[in-house]
């Protein structure tokens, strides 16, 4: 009987009880189908919803907006992204591990997507009741991935707004007609538990990686430039080799995933131009799945062309399937990994920077290379196309590629699952033009017959366009980037803006890959501190070079991807001239297309990785990270690793290196940057127009003033180190010293309560005066200030989006001022609000805390004075602020001091001790940066072994392919 018993409540504790809510189930059991959590456990209340936050396009704003479409206006097939137990996710990274482990029995023990569903996914029980959430609402929910961890479902803009409370608006964004939602999405809160939100509701393409030829370089050339093609490429990265041996492609299937497909016999014409004597193919599919995917030929078809070609150079007698789906490259990578057959190798040459991809984009790419890598896919993902800036081309311009947003990294290609491919340039010109080896060295006058002109290996420098490169700046005779004298703000650079450029290989530190808390769900880029990057992964720590920032960081290795600023560029067949193709004029390539950007080399890694696979005859890796940084991490730690420095390669060659990994060591990919309006973001700028994108220090807020102290309280940073590696000449001078580790100070003082007046109106506000400490302050209304001494007075509209978080016209207005009075951007309710060179007013008696209460009639702000003692007094006309009597003492600021190294998304914590209080003060960390940036610390730069810049280095095909790890 004790046994009966015992089954009985174990098969109970299995059972669903439903309750009627508007047809939903209500589910009360913990465990579910294999044992795993049930985590939906409760009545959907459609009352009580949690905003998921970061999941609204930037150019969902007013003044692109055409008005809100038809109710009855069908949506494309969306993904609702799920999410599991934490203890499963915690568990299917653990099997990650021991797959690439060689003293593990799970070693390349491959687990299809349908046994990770069944083992990993979100319950059965789980997806049932979304999937009549999603019923209830109207939606039609058209299947499941074999993960089990999404749910496509189809349905109308006005179901999207009764189900996700979110409108779907016509766009006019640069003259192309959009549409997408003007909000981010809510649901209830329940659902929260098993869900991270809609992939997409908008209908903006993907962002491909590739940049045309530029017309500005530095090698005096103009038709004539040592362009690549597959010839240069055998030599430069030392195939030929193993093309002797046979190892060439046979037998090998790499996937390159597109939106496009190839246009029209323009890759046939590349390789019988090029690659005749080989037997390789190209074919074209449209993967089969549950996630939509259509073929067809559109403006990405250059992307297409390029990555078929690149693939087919590298590994000639491989089999390279262009896998289109026109929804977009990730339905395609969906399908791919969940299918009962996913491939060995998969290349992809897009991607969306992280912060305004949003965190449900970002976790839909994350769990698809997690699952591809669980199944033994290794993936090739480019890093991007616009340096230390990402985002930079969701605000820049032709006429002004400049970055605005900050630091940032892709969101496509920053997982742990995929290995992330950086760009390089050659810097046979830069030597030759500073005294070192001709370009001769490196290049003959005469092709050969396949129109291949490389002599040997040439040394590599991370590809970079921009005047905020020291090496263009310096070969340019300038001694800074930035500055009045700077490069960046001479006519050299911007006459026709020929250097005003953003473009340049893309690496950084995981910033923004997830985030939220309380209601929000998943913060993009909020003061609060809860956007954060992806924890570091096990094979980059302790790697010599890799910092200790806690987090993902990427590039892991790169290859060239010039566009030809040093003369150099891969030539391509791309005729569909609508879309700025050329005549593919047989006999004569010198006249085709020619490009660069990061598109280049993902598919080239992606082929060098088939090498691999068919020298050990594996049919299949994994991520191939593990076994890269391993091999690279023994070099870099090698009694001479001064020998595997891509700038002291033997001519003859590679031949004579033993060396995987050429190690980069010199060269930077920061980028040219300006203030401009609310865009301040890490950009150093001492004078003049532009300025070079730096990384900074952290900035602390005081979260809560605390009460009853005697004494400033003890302010300490910690959590993570900055990126303090000096970056050098190729002299050997110093060009940045390295990040300094920043500390804080406290101040305290009295506490003092401001309570909002009347409606703050531009009658009322502009010309108006607050004199503070002495100094007097004018009002300008819902706009920049354009002078010292100036602060915002804010409208709704204007500080809306706060970036403290008041939202109230006179509660923002007057933390404005606290920004002026104090010189210190970070505090501004909106993120123009300091001019640049205010100076902070030390005789200030007075400095606001925080936003208390709710409305604009009781809204309040705390105060706290500078120096113990003193009280807050303000005058003002009209100004509609008053102020009220001193309370007790607090903390009323912390200040930090340091210079760069630190970047967005670290996990940098805050402590105050002492201070003899009564309630205790906090500070929090805000690595979310929205001001300039106090110093040059050049963002970011290439070093002695893993960098920022170029990841482990480009590598010696055949040292890396013929390495016994594998």
């Amino acid at each position: 009987m004790t046994w009966q018993f015992v089954l009985i409540a174990l098969a109970l504790a299995g059972l669903t009880l439903v309750l009627a809510h508007k047809g939903i189930s209500r589910v009360w059991a913990r465990t579910g189908s294999n044992g795993k959590p049930i985590l939906i456990t409760q009545a959907i209340d459609e009352n009580n919803l949690v905003r998921l936050r970061g999941n609204t396009r930037p150019e969902a704003n007013a003044k692109n907006d055409r008005g809100r479409v038809d109710d009855s206006f069908q949506m494309p097939q969306m993904m609702l992204q799920l999410k599991r137990a934490p203890e499963l996710d915690k568990e299917i990274d653990q099997f990650i591990e021991s797959l690439t482990d060689k003293t593990s029995p799970n070693f390349r023990h491959w687990m299809l997507a349908e046994e990770q569903g069944q083992k990993y996914g979100v319950a059965d029980e789980d997806i049932d009741t979304i999937t009549r959430w999603l019923q209830s609402h109207g939606f039609t929910v058209e299947g499941t991935q074999a993960n089990k961890m999404v749910i496509y479902f189809t349905g109308t803009a006005g179901q999207i707004r009764e189900a996700f409370h979110t409108e779907i608006h016509n766009l006019d964004v640069r003259g192309e007609k959009r549409f997408a939602n003007m909000s981010d999405p809510r649901i209830p809160r329940v659902l929260t538990s098993a869900v991270v939100g809609v992939v997409s509701m908008h209908n903006f393409p993907p962002h491909p990686h590739l940049v045309p030829r530029t017309k500005y370089t530095f090698s005096g050339c103009s038709s004539n430039c040592y362009a690549l093609v597959p010839a240069d490429f055998e030599t430069i990265y030392n195939l030929n080799p193993l093309y002797r041996q046979g190892i060439n492609g046979t037998g090998q299937t790499i996937y390159v995933v597109e939106s496009s497909a190839t246009y029209s016999t323009d890759v046939a014409t590349y390789r019988s131009t090029f690659l005749s004597g080989w037997s390789g193919t190209v074919t074209a599919s449209n993967p089969s799945g549950s996630s939509a995917c259509s073929n067809g030929t559109n403006t990405a078809d250059g992307e297409a062309d390029i990555d078929a070609d690149v693939a087919s150079a590298i590994a000639p007698n491989a089999h390279i399937i262009v896998a289109t789906c026109t929804q977009g490259p990730l339905n395609a990578v969906q399908n791919l990994v969940n299918s009962a057959t996913p491939p060995a190798i998969i290349s992809m040459s897009y991607g969306e920077c992280e912060a305004f991809n949003g965190a449900t984009a970002n976790a839909s790419y994350k769990t698809a290379f997690q699952t591809g890598a669980t199944a033994g896919t290794s993936i090739f993902v480019s890093t991007g196309d616009e340096g230390s800036s990402t985002c930079e081309n969701l605000f820049g311009s032709p006429t002004d590629d400049v970055a605005l947003p900050g630091i940032g990294v892709t969101g496509w290609g920053e997982t742990i699952y995929n290995v992330a491919v950086g760009g390089t340039d050659f810097e046979d010109t830069y030597n030759a033009g500073t005294g070192g080896l001709p370009v001769s060295t490196y290049w003959s006058s005469t092709n050969t017959s396949k129109y291949g002109s490389a002599k040997s290996y040439i040394p590599e420098i991370p590809w970079n366009d921009s005047c905020a490169s020291w090496l263009v700046s310096n070969y340019a005779g300038y001694a800074t980037t930035y500055g009045t004298s700077g490069f960046c703000n001479s006519t050299t650079a911007t006459n026709n803006n020929a250097f005003i450029s953003a473009a340049a290989g893309s690496g950084g530190p995981s910033g923004c890959a997830t985030g939220g808390g309380g209601n929000d769900q998943a913060d993009e880029a909020e003061v609060d501190g809860t956007c954060a990057g992806y924890a570091k992964p096990s094979f980059q720590s302790g790697v010599f070079g890799n910092p200790a920032d806690g987090v993902r960081d990427i590039p892991d290795v790169s290859m060239f991807a010039s566009n030809g600023i040093w003369g150099h560029y891969m030539v391509v067949c791309y005729s569909d001239t609508t879309n700025g193709g050329t005549a593919c004029t047989t006999g004569n390539p010198s006249v085709w297309s020619g490009f660069g950007g990061t598109s280049v080399a993902a598919p080239m890694m992606a082929s060098v990785q088939a090498l691999v696979n068919e020298k050990w005859g594996l049919t299949k890796v994994g991520n191939p990270n593990p076994t890269y940084y391993s091999i690279a991490n023994a070099e870099f730690t090698s009694a001479d690793p001064s020998s595997c420095y891509s700038i002291n390669q033997p001519s003859r060659r590679g031949l004579e290196s033993s060396c995987a990994f050429n190690d980069i060591t010199q060269g930077d990919i920061d980028v040219v940057c300006k203030y401009n309006g609310n865009a301040q973001a890490g950009c150093y700028a001492p004078s003049g127009t532009y300025g070079a994108e730096s990384a900074q220090p952290p900035a602390l807020t005081i979260s809560a003033p605390g009460t009853g102290y005697s004494s400033a309280p003890t302010c300490a940073i910690g959590g993570v180190s900055p990126y303090t590696t000096p970056y050098l000449s190729p002299t050997g001078g110093t060009i940045f010293s390295g990040g300094t580790t920043a500390t804080c100070s406290t101040i305290w003082g009295q506490v003092s309560t401001l309570t909002n007046g009347t409606k703050l109106t531009s009658a009322t506000c502009t010309g108006k005066t607050v004199t503070v400490g002495g100094t007097t302050y004018t009002c300008v209304f819902d706009t920049a200030p354009t002078a010292v001494n100036q602060f915002e007075g804010c409208a709704v509209t204007g500080c809306a989006s706060a970036v403290g978080g008041t939202t109230g016209e006179e509660s923002a207005t007057v933390q404005n001022l606290m920004a002026v009075i104090n010189a210190n951007p970070q505090q501004c309710a909106d993120t123009s609000c300091v001019f640049t060179g205010q100076t902070a007013n030390t005789s200030a008696s007075a400095y606001i805390v925080s936003t208390t209460g709710s409305g604009l009639a009781t809204s309040a702000l705390t105060l706290g004075a500078l120096t113990n003692g003193g009280t807050f007094t303000v005058s003002s006309t009209s100004t509609g602020i008053t102020a009220a009597t001193t309370t007790t003492t607090g903390v009323a600021n912390v200040s930090v001091s340091g210079v760069g190294g630190y970047a967005p998304g670290q996990p940098v914590t805050c402590t105050l001790t002492g201070g003899g209080f009564t309630t205790a003060a906090t500070c929090k960390p805000n690595l979310t940066f929205f001001f300039p940036a106090p110093g040059y610390a050049p963002a970011w730069y290439a070093t002695p072994g893993w960098d920022f810049a170029t990841g482990l280095g480009s590598v010696n095909a055949y040292n890396l392919v013929m390495n016994t790890a594998w």
